[in-house]
C-alpha cells in the first residue's frame, strides 16, 4: 500500500497551472514542490527530486536530477564521467519562463517527445525555481515592462538581494545553497533563464555564454561552437535570436547603439567561467507574450539538452585540460575585468519604427515604439572585446592574516577554494596559536594611494574602489593565517575574490573597509610642535618647502600641511591603507 504522500503525487499531473491555462497564468511555489515529487514517482528510474537548501522565510528549495543513465547522485555522476547541466529558473522569480518552460521540456523529454536519446548521456540538474521566497511575493503588476503571466513573483528575495548579483559575494542564504550544488555536482553548463528587460523589438531571445571572450582559450572555441549550435537550432525553430544582451549603450535610445561585454562575476554567467565551466545567460524579450516567451525557453531548454548529450564528454576533457591550465597559471598575466574597443560595426537589427520626442508628462524625451511597422535597424554593435585590468598572478599564492582568517576561510569554503591554514596544526597542544614571535617575512602588500566608498549602500554593502600597487616589504605572518595557493585549478577565482582591484572582490564589495578608514588622530596644537621639531632636520625642511612651493592646494590647506608631518612622524599608522591579504613566491612550511 502507497503512503498518502506517495499516492497524492502519483495523482498529480504532469503539466502545470501555466500549461493548463494556455501559458496566461503560472503556477504558486506549492505546485514547484508537488510536481517535483511526482515526476520522481511517476520516472522513479529517471527522476530524483530533493532539497538542496532552505530558503529565509522556511521554504524548501527543490531541484531535480533527470537522467536514464542512472547516475541520479553526484557521486554516481562524477564516477561514470556524465556531464551534468544545471539549469534554473526563477532567479528573478518576475521572469518566471524558466520554470514552466522547463516542466513542460521535462515531461516532453521523459515521454520521448522531445531530445529522446539525451538523457542516456547525461544528468540534467533542474532548479525550477531559485529564489523561493519572492516567487511568492506574488501580484498582478510585479513586472510592468512584461506581457504576462498574469500574476508573478518579485525580482529580489525576502531579504531584498537580487540573487543575479551575488555569486561571488554569496551574502544570501540562497546562493550560499546553489554554491553548494554546484560544487557537489560540478555541472559542465550552467543555464540562467530569464525574461530581458528593455525597447520593444522583433527578436525574441537573447544567448550569451563565457568562457568566448575571457577565460581559457580553449574553453572559449568550444564555447563559441556551443552558442553557435543553440542560436541555430532557435533559428531553425522561427525564432530571431541575438548573441548579446539587448540593451542600448544610452538607455531608451536605440540609435546609441549596443556595447557587448563580459559580465563581472557577481552575474552567473560571468561567475561559473572562473570555475573553467559554461555560464549561460538567456534571455527572452519581455514585450512578447508569455506563450510565446515559454515555447522559445522550451526550445532553448531541449536545444541545450541535445547539445550536452552530442558534445558534453568532449567538454569534460575540454574543462580537464582548463582545469590544469590554470593551476599553472603562477607568474602570468590574468585578466580580471574587459572592456569593448571603440570599434564599432553596424549591424541589421529587426526593430520597430520609433520617435524620440519630448514628453509633456516627465520632460525628458521620451521613446514611442510603433509595434505595426517593423523596421529593420542599422544599429552600432561594438562588440570587440579586450582585457582591461590585468595583473600578474602570484607566484605562491595569497595569505590572509589570522585575524581576517575566519571569515575569509568561510568564503573560501563556501567555493570550494583550496587552502591550508600556517601553524597551529595542533589546535589542543599548550602552545597559544599566535603568541610566538615569528620572524618577519617577505611579501607582497597592497598599499592603496586612494580608497573611495561608494555614497550610497548596493546590496546592502558599501562598495570601496582602490587605486594602488604591489610592492615587497617584510611582514609579521602569525599562526592562523591562510594560505590560500594560486597552483589550484580554480586560480581564476581565487583571484577574483582577493586581488583588490578586481571589479567583485572582497575588498571592493567593503569586506575589509575597516582597513581604510583613519581611526587615530593627532591634535592641531601637537602636530605644530611636532612639525617644529622635524623641521630642524635639513632634509624635512627641503621636502617640505618644495611640496609648498610645487603645490598650491596643498599650501593653501592647514590640514593638510599638519597632516604632511604627522605621517613622516612613528605615531602614524602605518596599518593605514593596507591591504589585510598579503601575496608570496613561495609555499610556506
Amino acid at each position: 500500500m502507497q503512503e498518502p504522500a506517495a499516492t497524492s503525487a502519483a495523482a498529480t499531473p504532469l503539466s502545470t497551472l501555466s500549461e493548463r491555462s494556455g501559458f496566461v497564468r503560472t503556477g504558486r511555489y506549492p505546485e514547484v514542490v508537488a510536481l517535483c515529487e511526482a515526476f520522481a514517482t511517476r520516472y522513479p528510474d529517471a527522476v530524483r527530486c530533493f532539497d538542496f537548501g532552505t530558503s529565509p522565510e522556511g521554504r524548501p528549495m527543490k531541484a531535480m536530477a533527470v537522467s536514464r543513465s542512472g547516475a541520479l547522485t553526484a557521486e554516481t555522476a562524477r564516477e561514470r564521467g556524465l556531464p551534468v547541466v544545471l539549469m534554473q529558473g526563477g532567479i528573478h522569480a518576475g521572469e518566471i519562463d524558466g520554470k514552466d518552460a522547463g516542466f513542460l521540456a521535462l515531461r516532453q523529454v521523459l515521454e520521448g517527445e522531445a531530445a529522446p536519446d539525451a538523457l542516456d548521456a547525461l544528468v540534467w540538474l533542474f532548479v525550477p525555481v531559485f529564489n523561493v521566497d519572492g516567487h511568492e511575493r506574488f501580484g498582478a503588476w510585479n513586472r510592468p515592462n512584461q506581457r504576462g503571466p498574469e500574476e508573478m513573483g518579485w525580482r529580489t528575495t525576502a531579504r531584498n538581494h537580487n540573487l543575479n548579483r551575488d555569486y561571488l559575494k554569496a551574502d544570501s542564504p540562497e546562493m550560499q545553497a546553489m554554491l553548494a550544488l554546484a560544487e557537489a555536482w560540478d555541472p559542465i553548463v550552467y543555464v540562467d533563464l530569464h525574461a530581458t528587460n528593455g525597447a520593444q523589438f522583433e527578436h525574441d531571445i537573447s544567448v550569451q555564454i563565457e568562457p568566448l571572450h575571457s577565460g581559457d582559450a580553449a574553453l572559449a572555441r568550444a564555447g563559441l561552437a556551443l552558442r553557435d549550435g543553440l542560436l541555430a537550432g532557435l533559428e531553425a525553430q522561427g525564432s530571431l535570436p541575438l548573441p548579446f544582451y539587448p540593451s542600448f549603450e544610452v538607455h531608451d535610445d536605440p540609435s546609441s547603439g549596443i556595447v557587448d561585454g563580459v559580465s563581472p562575476p557577481r552575474f552567473s554567467h560571468g561567475y561559473f567561467p572562473l570555475r573553467n565551466r559554461f555560464g549561460i545567460l538567456v534571455e527572452t524579450h519581455s514585450w512578447k507574450e508569455y506563450p510565446v516567451r515559454v515555447r522559445i525557453t522550451r526550445n532553448l531548454v531541449v536545444g541545450m539538452l541535445e547539445q550536452a548529450a552530442r558534445h558534453g564528454r568532449d567538454w569534460l576533457t575540454i574543462a580537464a585540460e582548463a582545469d590544469a591550465r590554470a593551476a599553472a597559471l603562477a607568474g602570468q598575466p590574468v585578466a580580471l575585468d574587459y572592456a569593448a574597443t571603440e570599434r564599432t560595426r553596424i549591424v541589421d537589427f529587426r526593430g520597430y519604427a520609433w520617435t524620440r520626442t519630448p514628453s509633456d508628462i516627465s520632460g525628458a524625451p521620451a521613446t514611442r515604439y510603433d509595434e505595426s511597422t517593423p523596421q529593420v535597424w542599422k544599429m552600432p554593435l561594438r562588440d570587440e572585446i579586450v582585457p582591461g585590468t590585468v595583473v600578474e598572478a602570484p607566484r605562491g599564492g595569497y595569505i590572509v592574516p589570522a585575524a581576517y582568517a575566519g571569515p575569509v576561510a568561510e568564503k573560501l569554503d563556501q567555493h570550494g577554494i583550496g587552502y591550508t591554514r600556517i601553524g597551529c596544526s595542533d589546535m589542543h597542544s599548550f602552545r597559544l596559536c599566535g603568541f610566538n614571535a615569528p620572524e618577519p617575512s617577505d611579501v607582497e602588500v597592497f598599499r592603496a594611494d586612494s580608497a573611495d566608498f561608494a555614497a550610497q549602500s548596493m546590496e546592502g554593502r558599501q562598495r570601496l574602489a582602490v587605486k594602488g600597487g604591489w610592492t615587497r616589504e617584510r611582514r609579521v605572518v602569525r599562526d592562523g593565517a591562510l594560505f590560500v595557493p594560486i597552483a589550484q585549478p580554480k586560480a581564476r577565482l581565487v583571484m577574483a575574490l582577493l586581488e583588490p582591484q578586481a571589479p567583485d572582490s572582497l575588498l571592493q564589495w567593503g569586506w575589509f573597509n575597516n582597513a581604510f578608514e583613519r581611526k587615530e588622530y593627532m591634535e592641531a596644537y601637537v602636530a605644530e610642535d611636532v612639525a617644529r621639531d622635524m623641521l630642524r632636520d635639513p632634509e624635512v625642511r627641503a621636502a617640505f618647502d618644495r611640496r609648498l612651493a610645487e603645490d598650491p592646494e596643498f599650501a593653501a590647506s592647514p590640514a593638510a600641511r599638519l597632516e604632511w608631518f604627522h605621517r613622516r612622524h612613528s605615531s602614524w599608522d602605518e596599518r593605514l591603507g593596507l591591504y589585510p591579504v598579503f601575496r608570496t613566491a613561495t609555499v610556506p612550511r
